[in-house]
Parts: C-alpha cells; sequence; structure tokens
C-alpha cells in the first residue's frame, strides 16, 4: 500500500512540474484568439470574393437568358419575313436557323452561368456557416480567457498567501511567545519580591523610628522653661 502512495506522489509531482514548465495558458489562449482572428478576415476576404462571383455567375446567367430569347425572336421575326415574301424564303430559313444556333449557345452558357451560380451560392453559403463559427469561438474563447485571467489573479493570490502561511513556524511562534511569557512572568514576581523587599525594611524603620522619636517630649521641656522665664509657671507646680 506504501508503494503505491509514493509512486502516486511521483506522479503527481511530474504532473505539476509538467504543468509549471508549460507555456503560459493565457498567452496561448489570446495567440489562439489572434490565430481565429486572422482566419476570420481571411473568411472574409473569401466571402467577398465569392459573392463577387456569384454575381457575376448570376449576371451572366440573365445575359445569356436574354440573349438566349433574343435569338429565339428574331428567327420567328425571319421566318415570318420569309413566309410574307418580305424575304427570299430560303435566305429567311437560313438567318433564322443561325439565330437558333445562337440561340442555342446562349441556351448552353446560361445554363453554364447557372450551375456556376449555384455552386458560388453554395459556397456562399458554407462560408458564411464558417465565419459564424469563428464569431462564435472568438466570443467564447474571449469570455473563457476572461475567467482565465481572474482565476489567475485568484490562483496567484491564493497560492502567496498559502506560502506565507506554510514558511510561518506556528511551533516555533508559539514556543517563543510561550518564552517571552515565562520571562514576563518572572520579570513581574522579581519586582513585586523587591516591593515587598523595600516596603518590610521601611516598615522596620518607621517602628524603629518612632520608639526613637524624642521631638514630643522635647517640646514639652522647652514649653515649660519659656513660662517659667515669663512667669507663668503654675503655682502647683513650683
Amino acid at each position: 500500500m506504501n508503494l503505491f502512495k509514493r509512486l502516486f506522489k511521483i506522479g503527481q509531482a511530474e504532473t505539476n512540474s509538467a504543468i509549471d514548465n508549460m507555456e503560459d495558458p493565457i498567452k496561448m489562449t489570446e495567440q489562439g484568439i489572434r490565430d481565429m482572428k486572422l482566419d476570420l478576415d481571411k473568411s472574409l476576404e473569401a466571402l467577398a470574393q465569392v459573392k463577387a462571383l456569384a454575381i457575376r455567375a448570376k449576371n451572366d446567367q440573365d445575359e445569356f437568358q436574354n440573349k438566349a430569347e433574343e435569338y429565339q425572336n428574331k428567327a420567328i421575326i425571319i421566318l415570318k419575313k420569309g413566309h410574307s415574301k418580305e424575304m427570299e424564303a430560303s435566305e429567311a430559313d437560313r438567318l433564322a436557323k443561325e439565330a437558333l444556333v445562337q440561340k442555342e449557345m446562349a441556351d448552353q452558357q446560361m445554363i453554364r452561368a447557372k450551375e456556376e451560380s449555384a455552386k458560388f451560392d453554395n459556397n456562399v453559403a458554407q462560408l458564411q456557416k464558417n465565419i459564424q463559427t469563428i464569431k462564435a469561438n472568438i466570443g467564447n474563447w474571449e469570455n473563457e480567457l476572461k475567467t482565465l485571467k481572474a482565476r489567475v489573479k485568484v490562483s496567484n493570490a491564493t497560492k502567496s498567501l498559502n506560502k506565507q502561511m506554510a514558511e510561518l513556524d506556528s511551533t516555533g511562534t508559539v514556543s517563543m511567545l510561550e518564552r517571552m511569557k515565562e520571562k514576563v512572568a518572572q520579570e513581574e514576581a522579581l519586582a513585586e519580591a523587591y516591593g515587598d523587599i523595600a516596603n518590610a525594611s521601611k516598615s522596620i524603620d518607621d517602628e524603629i523610628d518612632k520608639a526613637a522619636d524624642t521631638s514630643k517630649a522635647k517640646a514639652d521641656e522647652d514649653l515649660e522653661k519659656l513660662k517659667s522665664q515669663l512667669g507663668l509657671s503654675n503655682s502647683k507646680d513650683s
């Protein structure tokens, strides 16, 4: 089981390495969009050219059809003139025959132009379909690119934050904080001990000073001396 886990980890590492070595997906997507826009420009140019050919073929079709009808009408007029003796019957037959030959040639050219027109129309329809597909793909790719750029920003920010978090030595930090707390506690206890010692020493000195205080007795003696000098001494005292 451990062997499979190890092989899986190796495969993961190789896959991540291959992804890291790939070209920037954003640049690849942007280049793909540029290529598709070039294809779109070429398709639009080809569409314009094929449409021009289709229009030309349709115009030729109409022109040859008009010529065929014109030669048909001329043949009829000539035959009528031959029939009405306005011209020699043999000459009328010859010219009418030539007109019908020209009509047939015009009909053949009209058929060919019609076939070309239909072919060009199919080409136009196919090109228009391709252009719509390319436009849709460009739109989809541009939306994908926007999403990809946003995802890359989030991914980079997340990766940076996770990297910072991964590089933090949480155990060392907690240990350092505990040592600091212990040191502060020791300093506080030491300060309190010094305070107690200082207060104890002060109390003893106060007691000693109070016991050795002779200022009140001296004041009483000075008072009696002053009264005596002033002749104010109490008779009972004398």
